[in-house]
């Protein structure tokens, strides 16, 4: 079970999409294996997090640095829940 940076929400790993911050705090990804190495934050499918988490700046809460524009915009083309 993992939270969503956005609704907070506890959800499992499996319906999450993963940013991860390398361990040396140099690059940032999206993580769709779920196991590369270093920090990692997630967030829920759903359409309403997806649009809320670039204005949020979950990503960069979490992580406890500044994420780039171009991961929030990958995360931002998630393929979304319509739930």
């Amino acid at each position: 079970m993992r939270r969503c940076v956005v609704c907070r929400q506890m959800l499992e790993k499996s319906t999450l999409v993963r940013v991860v911050k390398s361990p040396e705090g140099d690059s940032f990804a999206v993580d769709d294996t779920g196991k590369s190495p270093g920090r990692g934050a997630y967030i829920c499918k759903s359409v309403e997090c997806l649009a809320k988490v670039s204005k949020s700046r979950g990503f960069d809460r979490s992580l406890k640095t500044k994420v780039p524009a171009e991961i929030y915009i990958q995360v931002e083309e998630a393929p979304k829940n319509h739930e």
